[in-house]
């Protein structure tokens, strides 16, 4: 009975001590069974708190002092440009339409996963597209109507961009019509993204498919990184393959579940705030109206001066040809997470 007694008391104590620490904001470790009292879950579940902390062990707690408050994805659309520069076939050899409805159909499960997770941020999804067929747009349409997210669907005038384009490049070529609606959808989504923009904007092209956590991890993994470092970012989601074909040297952050690593180079598909887009301006402005080349010259002028970060495994796969520099991502498995996004 005695021993009963003592045990009941010890387990009174202990949730008393539990209590105080949860009041205090301190987190205890159970390392006798691998759980964490004050945040009733074990050490191998998710145990950050969007906006509030970042834990990762055996590392500990990081404060969080930049808070996303709102994410908005602008999706640049055009099913009837199979590749931009060349005529190779992509990875999978479907219709263009294909890569968008499932590129487009992983950013709206991988949201919706995020909105689960943080529903004090605020998602959105603005559609821009360029001269996709009727029932391409009718398609896409449907997609974010079931999505339950708030979006916006709007169709790029050429007109409106295509007098502020040099018609020779950096090569002294001119420029092709294809590339001239590239940078006009560029230059709406700059325009966009500064004018009705909060907080977070991630400008994606339609040819990338995203891994269910993608935008779960970019968020807390933002809030991590850009509190410890005192600094908004640059995310690119793709762990491009280029990053292995040559040694230079770089920095490695620990986000939220993955590594991230310094990068100098990136393509059009990265998350930034609006506070770096303000900031930089004129450089993302010039990208759309002179063809540099590299094309993203601008933005790797950015990355001199301030972080881009990729991950380490990638969060998104860019579908696009099997020996682009700029294609598969490494020790990812492809064929799932095109077939994962089939049911769009």
């Amino acid at each position: 009975m005695k021993e009963q007694n003592k045990s009941h008391k010890k387990n009174f104590l202990k949730k008393i001590f539990i209590k105080i620490c949860r009041i205090l904001g301190y987190e205890i470790i159970d390392q006798s069974n691998f759980s964490v009292p004050t945040l009733k879950k074990n050490l191998n579940e998710n145990l950050n708190i969007q906006g509030k902390k970042s834990i990762n062990l055996p590392l500990g707690e990081i404060k969080i002092s930049r808070k996303v408050n709102a994410l908005t994805v602008i999706f640049r659309s055009c099913t009837n440009v199979n590749m931009l520069t060349q005529n190779k076939k992509r990875l999978f050899d479907k219709e263009k339409s294909e890569y968008t409805f499932r590129s487009l159909n992983s950013i709206i499960l991988s949201l919706k996963e995020a909105k689960l997770q943080f529903p004090k941020i605020q998602f959105d999804i603005i559609v821009i597209d360029y001269d996709s067929k009727k029932e391409d747009i009718v398609q896409m349409n449907q997609q974010l109507q079931k999505s339950n997210i708030k979006y916006s669907m709007r169709s790029l005038n050429l007109n409106e961009f295509s007098s502020n384009i040099k018609k020779l490049n950096a090569h002294d070529k001119n420029v092709t019509k294809n590339q001239i609606s590239n940078m006009a959808n560029i230059h709406k989504s700059f325009l966009t993204a500064k004018n009705e923009c909060e907080d977070l904007i991630y400008f994606v092209e339609d040819d990338y498919l995203h891994k269910l956590n993608s935008f779960s991890e970019m968020i807390l993994s933002y809030e991590r990184i850009s509190s410890q470092i005192n600094r908004e970012l640059i995310l690119c989601p793709a762990d491009y393959p280029y990053l292995y074909t040559k040694i230079d040297p770089t920095n490695i952050f620990l986000g939220a579940n993955l590594h991230w690593r310094k990068v100098e180079e990136t393509l059009c598909t990265f998350l930034t705030s609006k506070i770096l887009l303000e900031q930089y301006w004129s450089k993302f402005i010039s990208m759309c109206q002179f063809e540099h080349y590299p094309f993203e010259e601008p933005l790797h002028d950015i990355y001199k001066l301030e972080f881009c970060l990729s991950p380490i495994p990638s969060l998104a796969l860019h579908c696009t040809n099997i020996n682009s520099i700029f294609g598969l991502s490494p020790n990812l498995d492809w064929n799932k997470l095109w077939e994962d996004n089939k049911n769009y």
